[in-house]
């Protein structure tokens, strides 16, 4: 164990002001048009793709890559966002390596995959580049009303897929920006150069979409007015609550959700005036504190450990996001679980010093503490365990729940006529991005269909 130190050292400005544009600049260097016609040609525009196949959005894959080969980008983005309106940013985060490109043929022939995920994002930047970026128009309008309770993945993909059929959407949503998690939760080097909003701008381009911001379902009688006031209800609010680490010191100042810290991040133009400490915990296997611990290095934090109380096999971080995290100089650590976090005294009480860790193993299938423990010191300590919906309205409405979360039939539909719901607060499914747009577009086809019975 560590010799405790007397003061945290928590502070701004860790690095030369012209180290945060460098470091946190794209993570994923854009192709060259010979580099993307290069590998479009190492597709071999497979007949009933797999890659297609294992695409939540079923974006015809062959199809875009061919375009890209024969020079016709406008015509690889139509098919890529024909399937996926919000394929820009899809191609940026998607875990391409546990979906497309895992199933591709190449990993057998040449051990590598073809960067399905790299070409979509040629085609798409190149259409929203463009003088002519919107693709689509629009069909005649409906007199049909919809509202959308959340601008995140599901509900902009809902809203822009409803446009298209020609009904008039308000999206309804609690931040001053819209897009979600892919505004406010998502690392910065993965959406440089405010991608997310130029994406919603294109979106909003079809016409027939209003967003109003902040704006929060905090009653019974809000969804009431929904319900009356609109033709249909969509909701894709997502998790608007972090889970708790239910361990003494969690109320210490210094301990913070990942989200939070991301969200803050996302939102801070000079990087140079964010506050790191020198050693940082996160506590998570997932996404979200991979983008935490490694932005914590970014922001030059000396050590960072993150730390999972399961096994690497059971992380939800993909083993590129976890490779990623180590590239950048974080320490992974498995099978620890939190026991205590550990404050100051004197000076600097109530500020955290330590997280106290329990080693874990399995017992008949479940997690039980070996008996060994480990103190590491941290000055800043986040937490990224997942989140829930937490929202008590859905169920004073009627709303049925599964796991916490909002039960629909495949289609989206609620147990309430005219209420749709998808994304992260719908229960079941993977929660990914990808998964949110296609919940999002499945809803908007089912409620086109009901309105225009």
């Amino acid at each position: 164990m560590s010799t405790p130190s007397t003061s945290p050292d928590v502070r701004a400005g860790r690095l030369a002001s012209e180290e945060y544009a460098q470091r946190f600049a794209d993570a994923t260097p854009r192709f060259t048009h010979t580099q993307a016609l290069l590998e479009a040609e190492r597709c071999l525009y497979c007949y009933d793709a797999p890659c297609a196949t294992a695409c939540p959005t079923s974006i015809d894959v062959p199809s875009f890559i061919k375009r890209i080969a024969d020079g016709n980008l406008r015509g690889s983005a139509h098919t890529i966002l024909e399937s996926n309106p919000l394929g820009g940013m899809c191609a940026r985060v998607c875990p391409t390596e546990n979906l497309c490109e895992a199933v591709c043929v190449r990993n057998t022939q040449e051990d590598r995959p073809v960067a399905i995920g790299r070409l979509q994002r040629h085609a798409v930047d190149a259409l929203m580049e463009s003088a002519k970026p919107q693709v689509f128009t629009r069909a005649p309008a409906t007199g049909k009303k919809v509202a959308v309770v959340g601008a995140g993945p599901a509900g902009l993909a809902c809203a822009h897929t409803l446009a298209r059929h020609g009904h008039d959407v308000v999206v309804f949503d609690a931040k001053p920006k819209a897009g979600g998690l892919n505004e406010y939760g998502l690392a910065s080097y993965k959406t440089p150069d405010n991608f997310a909003q130029r994406e919603i701008a294109w979106l909003l381009d079809i016409g027939g979409i209003t967003i109003q911001n902040q704006w929060k379902l905090d009653t019974v009688a809000q969804l009431n007015t929904l319900r009356k006031d609109f033709d249909a209800v969509f909701l894709g609010m997502g998790l608007a609550t972090t889970q708790a680490l239910g361990v003494p010191g969690e109320a210490l100042q210094g301990v913070q959700d990942a989200v939070d810290f991301i969200a803050t991040l996302r939102q801070t133009e000079d990087k140079a005036t964010l506050p790191v400490g020198r050693r940082v915990i996160v506590i998570g296997g997932g996404m979200t504190a991979v983008d935490a611990a490694v932005q914590s290095k970014l922001l030059g934090a000396k050590v960072v450990h993150m730390v999972y109380r399961r096994g690497a096999d059971t992380m939800s971080a993909s083993k590129d996001e976890q490779e990623w995290a180590q590239t950048n100089g974080v320490v992974l650590h498995q099978w620890l679980a939190p026991v205590e976090i550990l404050g100051h005294e004197g000076a600097h009480s109530g500020q955290v010093r330590a997280v106290r860790f329990a080693e874990q193993a399995l017992v008949n299938g479940k997690l039980a503490p070996t008996g060994r423990e480990i103190t590491w010191e941290a000055d800043t300590v986040l937490k990224a365990i997942g989140q829930k919906l937490g929202n008590p309205v859905l169920a004073e409405a009627g709303l049925t729940l599964r796991d916490g979360k909002i039960a629909t039939d495949a289609a989206g539909a609620t147990n309430l006529p005219g209420v749709w719901a998808g994304g992260d607060c719908r229960a079941g499914g993977l929660d990914l991005t990808v998964e949110a747009v296609e919940h999002g577009k499945q809803a908007a086809l089912a409620i086109h269909a009901t309105l225009s019975a």
